[in-house]
């Protein structure tokens, strides 16, 4: 299986990128990516793009991959909310519309969050604005998409583009995984989940935290 991942740079992308190197059924991979990668691996290929709302060009890559998981994206605390839907929203939806027009049987892993409003009426912009993306999404009609919703992600891989509220908060995700494991999901846990789920699928469209921490170990 050929699969895309964008957001390579970011904490669940690049475990993403890490995992997918280690997983004889993944048979290469392409990060879409601004900047280079500091990995690399021959099943690795970096493709560079900067305009996130324009995909012209990229047609033949999008018809070659067999699944996107789509894992570009910000900490609400390092935007503003125009910047932060911007970025969580148009550029998803974007990226959808030209990924299906180019291959319509490829299969979409977006990565949501939990507490995303599917009612898109929540006062907190995350939920808002996940919900809303989701719901375009869903709107599309693909043959096979799939919305993962992690709740806290524990870094096993240290992340120098983390944000700096998910930097203080890393340390206390292992206590709050001793408490309330359902709430906190590692990032390979999740990384390999958004694989399966990409390589066989899942009964669920919409797949919570408990069961994504299933599907990972």
């Amino acid at each position: 299986m050929k699969i895309l991942i964008t957001g390579a740079t970011g904490l669940a992308g690049a475990e993403a990128v890490r995992e997918a190197i280690k997983d004889d059924k993944i048979t290469s991979i392409v990060a879409l990516v601004r900047r280079p990668l500091t990995l690399q691996h021959p099943k690795l290929q970096v493709v560079l793009h900067q305009d996130y709302l324009d995909y012209t060009g990229l047609e033949s890559l999008f018809a070659s991959c067999d699944a996107c998981l789509w894992c570009l994206g910000i900490s609400q605390t390092q935007v503003t909310k125009a910047e932060y839907e911007v970025i969580t929203y148009d550029y998803t939806i974007a990226a959808a519309k030209a990924m299906q027009a180019a291959n319509p049987t490829m299969t979409f892993v977006f990565l949501s969050g939990a507490g995303a409003d599917s009612t898109e009426q929540s006062k907190t912009i995350f939920a808002r604005v996940k919900g809303k993306a989701e719901n375009s999404l869903i709107k599309m009609n693909w043959k096979k998409l799939y919305i993962v919703r992690p709740a806290g992600i524990r870094p096993i891989n240290k992340n120098p583009n983390a944000a700096f509220a998910n930097k203080i908060a890393a340390p206390l995700l292992p206590i709050i995984e001793l408490i309330a494991p359902q709430h906190v999901i590692s990032s390979v846990q999740l990384a390999k989940a958004m694989l399966r789920i990409a390589v066989t699928g899942n009964s669920q469209q919409i797949i919570e935290n408990v069961t994504l921490k299933a599907l990972g170990k």
